[in-house]
């Protein structure tokens, strides 16, 4: 079992001034810890489920460049990118970027996107959900070029690139995280494009979830052994290292191999889940 660590909020006591150093500390600290992932949010404004929109937010890939430039080894990636918030030839190239300057540590997290609020704030597209999701199959699709060096041009449905061009390529092939459940379609593209999937701990069906990703991986003709099945899992600041490692351990009987705690006050967590670590 792995264990991930996301970090959903700034309002780190101090104000503005101390997000720098604070994201900093935290990102050292799960690093040295031994934590196999660090992740952040790609959302330009606070969701619901974690505070008010006008709390503050940062840019995911910034924040990623920065969190790789305090670090020496965990992996980075957004959970997840929303496949609106940016053109996908531009995505491939900032994920490629973060692989290079981090040493080949950057994952490629990515889903149909959902913040209806947040886009219409901003000016950003938000078509239909069935267009995203072909939004979605497009990017993966070019994803696999552009890490393989094919620079032919690329005419999809709703995108054209003329030439896909990667230079440099990064340092690993990115791993693909798509993030949710999604019987029908979500789940199919992991089968189908990615390395992982993301679901959520607490899910009553998360077991069936598991099933159906077998399901599409037979269908494919896919492994589902080579699908690393990644969780994120709400960690409170006053959670005991004992129920932790316990709710691990339920996830880990159903083929978990990777917990990724999301922490809405990670300024104050980071010795629990070293410590969680460290007794695994």
């Amino acid at each position: 079992m792995r264990i991930g660590l996301q970090v959903p909020a700034f309002n780190f006591p101090g104000g503005t001034e101390r997000i720098a150093p604070e994201f900093a500390r935290i990102a050292r600290e799960a690093d040295q810890a031994g934590l196999a992932s660090l992740w952040v949010m790609d959302h330009f404004f606070q969701i619901p489920s974690v505070g008010e929109a006008e709390e503050p937010m940062l840019e995911a890939y910034t924040t990623l460049a920065y969190a790789a430039a305090v670090t020496e080894r965990i992996t980075l990636g957004t959970m997840v990118t929303g496949v609106n918030y940016r053109h996908p030839g531009v995505l491939i190239k900032t994920v490629t970027t973060l692989d290079v300057l981090s040493g080949g540590r950057a994952w490629l997290g990515i889903g149909a996107g959902w913040f209806e609020e947040e886009a219409r704030g901003l000016g950003l597209p938000f078509p239909p959900l069935g267009e995203r999701f072909e939004w979605l199959e497009e990017t993966l699709r070019l994803a696999d070029r552009m890490w393989k060096g094919d620079e032919s041009p690329v005419h999809g449905r709703h995108f054209t690139f003329e030439r896909p061009l990667n230079s440099p390529q990064p340092l690993r092939r990115p791993p693909i995280l798509v993030g949710g459940g999604g019987e029908k379609k979500t789940l199919r593209f992991v089968a189908r494009y990615a390395d992982a999937c993301n679901l959520f701990a607490g899910a009553p069906d998360l077991e069936r979830k598991l099933e159906v990703l077998r399901e599409h991986c037979d269908r494919e003709g896919r492994p589902y052994e080579e699908i690393e099945k990644t969780v994120l899992a709400t960690l409170d600041a006053g959670a005991s290292v004992e129920e932790t490692l316990d709710e691990i351990g339920r996830l880990g009987a159903l083929g978990i191999d990777q917990v990724i705690f999301s922490a809405r006050e990670a300024h104050r967590v980071t010795d629990l889940v070293a410590e969680v670590n460290r007794r695994l």
